[in-house]
């Protein structure tokens, strides 16, 4: 734990009185309204100020954990400090090795295959393909990684049209289930940090309300330039953001699943003009933000990233930070396995690197038993003087469950190692790349329900695109 609950008490408290007396800025007159009947004052403008009791009430709304689910029947409770899940970043480009290229239809499809092949991550995120209308990306993309991977599915969402779009397509995977009752797919949006509800961020939440889907109600302030510096006031601005964006979500859908989310905070290096991803600071401006979700009692998310440019040294022992510290405070859903670059771009040979810290990551987390099987008494007790544990029946029946087995990393001699070609983990990681890309495609979805994602995505792309 980062913060003390004095300090969240602290922290909220002061972002209560800046929704009080600062207010939020709403481009929505509906919105507006909304907030108006619920009890908010008008500021002039676009502006309305958010009294603590309209906070109080939302957050009484809000259920105390989120239930995501895959194609494969997983079902997985999310709440404060219980369930973790790894997911990938979004990004404008895709990067193998040094070379780095705008991201396409073909480089979504193939990071959806290795995400599926990857064991401890557990959802994918959409992100900009250059080779589709801007408009279209959302729901284009939804199709691509449905038809890749099984997965739980985050769409990075591009218009309240797409939004809608994109849950049609969510109900055909599910074959008359419901969203509410298995939640394959996940929504949310930024503010306008600080303090700025866009247009399009309130048409998402208006569109995708009324059937129970998790929505992200993301703060991604940057300390220095668009929050104060100091990391606490930082988190006051965050606190204020997400807090607004959960009272307007309350107002659209009572009840509806809520992810709090300061975990995509920022804070920008004056030296090079770069918000970043994988300082330390952002450890702790993410790992805080995760202590505040459960002071309120709310499910939350984070995002693990780095500088590097390439899957490299750089890239591997930051995102095991960032993991690491995302891991031991408790947050849920953490983005950007795969991401590079300041989560600009996504790399395969990061995406497996990142699936196996992750390994290592939910490990730390799982910790261990302390009971009478695991002290192991009666053992210690007749083979403690001939120090013979190896081939004592408790140890062939535990071994499994007490040591974690990594992919890629080295656990060999020397010899070994070398017989299989003495690859460094940059080198093995590249092998796994190309084996999973290798094997033979299967697809995710069956013909028919391909056939009805197309007809939407036409649909979609005839009407929005033109």
């Amino acid at each position: 734990m980062w913060l003390s609950r004095e300090d969240c008490e602290r922290i909220h408290e002061s972002a209560l009185q800046v929704l009080e007396e600062v207010g939020v800025r709403i481009d929505d007159p509906e919105i507006v309204r909304l907030l108006v009947d619920a009890g908010g004052v008008e500021a002039g403008g676009d502006r309305v100020r958010i009294p603590r009791h309209v906070v109080s009430q939302a957050l009484s709304q809000c259920p105390r954990s989120v239930s995501t689910a895959d194609r494969s029947g997983k079902l997985t409770e999310l709440g404060p400090r219980r369930g973790t899940l790894f997911l990938t970043g979004n990004a404008l480009y895709v990067t193998r090795g040094h070379a780095r290229a705008e991201l396409e239809s073909a480089d979504l499809a193939e990071l959806a295959r290795v995400v599926e092949a990857c064991k401890n991550i557990d959802g994918m995120v959409g992100t900009s393909i250059a080779d589709t209308a801007p408009q279209c990306r959302d729901f284009v993309g939804f199709r691509i990684m449905a038809e890749n991977t099984r997965k739980h599915l985050r769409p990075c969402i591009y218009t309240p049209r797409g939004a809608k779009l994109v849950m049609e397509m969510a109900a055909v995977l599910l074959d008359g289930a419901s969203l509410r009752a298995r939640p394959i797919v996940s929504t949310g949006f930024s503010i306008l940090s600080p303090l700025h509800w866009s247009a399009l961020a309130l048409g998402v939440f208006r569109e995708t309300a009324g059937l129970g889907v998790p929505v992200m109600i993301n703060s991604e302030p940057l300390a220095g330039a668009t929050a104060p510096v100091t990391l606490a006031g930082c988190l006051v601005i965050g606190d204020a953001d997400v807090m607004s964006g959960l009272v307007i979500n309350q107002l659209l859908e009572p009840g509806r699943p809520c992810f709090y989310n300061i975990g995509f905070a920022h804070v920008i290096d004056m030296a090079s003009a770069i918000a970043l991803t994988g300082s330390p600071e952002n450890a702790l401006l993410q790992a805080a933000g995760a202590d505040l979700a459960h002071y309120h009692g709310l499910p939350c998310a984070s995002w693990m990233s780095t500088e590097a440019m390439t899957a490299d040294e750089q890239a591997a022992f930051e995102k095991m930070m960032m993991g690491m510290a995302h891991v031991l405070a408790g947050a849920n859903f953490i983005w950007g396995a795969g991401n590079l670059e300041s989560t600009l771009a996504m790399s395969p040979e990061a995406l497996v690197t990142d699936d196996e810290i992750a390994g290592y990551c939910l490990r730390l987390q799982k910790s261990f038993e302390v009971e009478e099987r695991t002290l192991a008494l009666d053992l210690i007790r007749s083979a403690a003087l001939s120090g013979d544990f190896l081939t004592a029946g408790h140890t062939l029946e535990n071994y499994r469950e007490v040591l974690s087995r990594p992919l890629l990393a080295s656990r060999s001699r020397r010899e070994e190692w070398l017989s299989r070609g003495g690859l460094t983990f940059g080198e093995a990681a590249r092998e796994r790349v190309r084996e999973i890309l290798d094997r033979p495609e299967e697809p995710c979805i069956d013909a028919m329900q391909l056939a009805e994602l197309r007809r939407i995505e036409t649909y979609g792309m005839r009407t929005l695109a033109g």
